[in-house]
């Protein structure tokens, strides 16, 4: 009996630290997971440096410029050494980085090889690289990419990337955020999705389900996300012109799924507008 009642003590704290162990791990495991993709994540100078150059890790190199871009927005001057690497990395490959790139160059408008650097991003395959410069140029007081943020109010198409049949995946009213997969192409060769480059809202399909399709043809429209809609108006504040109003007003008169902030600000985007116009 002595030895069984030992037996089953010895067993019983084996659990025990297991259980423990365990539960260790449910907790380990969600924060290095969360510390290696947090961009708020602070890095020194050497950790900065190293992350900028490492391609083979392109969300080292957005946490690298988001940090960077919170000491801009700090004042610090030591963070012009790493300009000529934020304007290399505008021809990045990789979407992303570009995208995150475009928007911190405009965090620091007394910089000329940032404004002209953006001026070039315009011209981005990538419409949200474009969206982000055309911000981001406004802090320089430079409505270069006016047409691209009152494009931004606007319902906007997404075409096929393949040729085959489209097995819709979504439907209308559906949200999407950047990189959702909306739908599928099937062709001899298999399956590929199609994904989101934009957020937004599903309007409509443009073609039926099952049907088929070519590269480049349109197959959806997308309502902009409320995002989108809140920077261009803000930007437009600045620069929007009298031809923007009535793309404004669509907004200043409230939008179903949108919040109460996005009517105020199109009605004092509309307010500045006029003001700019009359003092002409």
């Amino acid at each position: 009996m002595a030895e069984a009642a030992k037996a089953q003590t010895s067993f019983g704290g084996r659990w025990a630290l297991g259980i423990v162990a365990l539960a260790f791990l449910f907790v380990l495991m969600p924060f290095l997971f969360w510390n290696a993709t947090w961009f708020g994540r602070p890095l020194n100078d050497s950790q900065m440096s190293k992350a900028l150059t490492d391609h083979a890790h392109p969300r080292d190199i957005q946490h690298a410029l988001t940090q960077l871009e919170l000491r801009i927005e700090a004042g610090d001057p030591a963070v012009r050494k790493w300009y000529p690497q934020i304007v290399q990395l505008a021809a990045d490959p990789v979407n992303e980085i570009r995208i995150t790139d475009a928007w911190i160059m405009g965090q620091d408008n007394s910089s000329d090889d940032f404004h002209q650097t953006l001026l070039k991003l315009l011209s981005d395959p990538n419409v949200m690289v474009q969206r982000n410069a055309a911000l981001s140029l406004v802090r320089f007081k430079d409505d270069s990419g006016h047409a691209q943020i009152v494009a931004m109010l606007k319902p906007s198409q997404m075409n096929s990337p393949f040729d085959g049949k489209l097995l819709a995946r979504l439907k209308p009213g559906d949200v999407i955020n950047t990189g959702t997969m909306v739908a599928h192409v099937e062709s001899p060769t298999g399956k590929r999705e199609v994904r989101s480059i934009v957020p937004g809202a599903l309007d409509r399909w443009l073609v039926a389900n099952d049907s088929n399709v070519t590269t480049g043809q349109p197959i959806l429209s997308l309502l902009p996300s409320e995002s989108a809609v809140w920077e261009s108006l803000r930007a437009l504040y600045l620069i929007g012109s009298t031809d923007d109003l009535p793309d404004v007003a669509h907004f200043a008169r409230g939008v179903d799924g949108m919040s109460p902030q996005i009517a105020q600000q199109a009605q004092a985007t509309m307010k500045a507008i006029n003001e700019r116009n009359r003092s002409k």
